[in-house]
């Protein structure tokens, strides 16, 4: 008999390498890694992270076990490379992906059972259909939109829409898309269009995310609209969104409310901002955050 896990998140950890005028730094990253450091801080959950990476690589798999985060790791032919180049102008930047990790299979996954399957889909052929298939019959699946969305041609990523979309999206509990994402998607830029039509696709969970703006969740019937937290100061948005979904994830599979669980992720997300690399934070510092942080509600159109 598998164990059986609240939460498990299914995704590569990527190498990151970050190219500034100043230095160049390599840096573990991923929606796996930020949602793995995020949970291990939170309390009462029954995790699990699975991933894969190239041999050179697997010490940050073991970085993650000495923190008593449990991870099922695959041996990659490599592992998933992103470049960042940032010239004078931070805003500026480029993005490449010099290596690509392999594909998960339903073979590699048949053995996980758990409550709910996050799947950190990076780039769009991460996760095959069969294989979000075969999870759906087993737990309710989480997917973050962004990697359907980018395609990678000659090192270069390229923005696309998520091919076979509604085929997938019938399979998908929990859906996170951006204000771009949510437009690609859908072709609609109000948010109670994008979501209504998320929702007739298949979507159990519509998650909506507007940055400093807020963020609003819809299951089909109701809107629940989010406020965002203001940082004390802004020092790296880097893996916010997938903070975002850690604390909604986390929340929902302890039991918690949908607005119960949005106030936590938006709470989490901030704490995020406010530090370099993955959040540290605890249970009573989100409380505090949503306690004494400045708010800004989501308008709903």
């Amino acid at each position: 008999m598998s164990k059986m896990y609240d939460l498990c998140c299914v995704g590569h950890i990527t190498l990151d390498k970050v190219v500034t005028p100043k230095n160049t730094v390599f840096m573990p990253g991923g929606t796996s890694f930020y949602v793995s450091n995020a949970i291990r801080h939170l309390d009462g959950i029954n995790y699990a992270l699975v991933t894969a990476v190239g041999a050179p690589e697997m010490h940050v798999v073991e970085d993650l076990r000495k923190k008593d985060v449990e991870v099922n790791a695959f041996e990659s032919n490599q592992s998933v490379c992103f470049e960042n180049i940032y010239g004078e102008n931070q805003n500026n930047r480029t993005q490449r992906v010099t290596a690509k990790a392999d594909p998960f299979t339903t073979e590699q996954l048949k053995d996980i059972q758990a409550r709910i399957f996050h799947l950190g889909a990076l780039l769009a052929d991460d996760f095959s259909l069969d294989v979000l298939r075969s999870l759906s019959e087993k737990g309710a699946v989480s997917v973050d939109s962004q990697g359907y969305l980018r395609e990678v041609r000659d090192e270069n990523v390229h923005a696309i829409d998520w091919k076979e979309k509604e085929d997938f999206l019938k399979y998908i509990h929990f859906l996170k898309a951006n204000e771009h994402e949510m437009e690609v998607l859908t072709g609609y830029s109000d948010i109670q269009s994008a979501a209504r039509q998320l929702s007739d696709w298949g979507v159990k969970e519509v998650l909506l995310t507007f940055g400093s703006m807020g963020s609003v969740i819809y299951d089909g019937i109701d809107f629940y609209p989010v406020p965002a937290y203001k940082p004390r100061e802004v020092v790296d948005a880097t893996g916010c969104g997938d903070t975002y979904m850690a604390g909604y994830l986390y929340q929902r599979a302890m039991g918690k409310t949908i607005g119960e669980a949005g106030h936590f992720a938006a709470a989490l997300s901030t704490l995020k901002i406010e530090r370099s690399g993955p959040v540290q934070a605890t249970n009573s510092d989100v409380e505090r955050c949503m306690q004494t942080a400045e708010q800004y509600m989501p308008k709903l159109t």
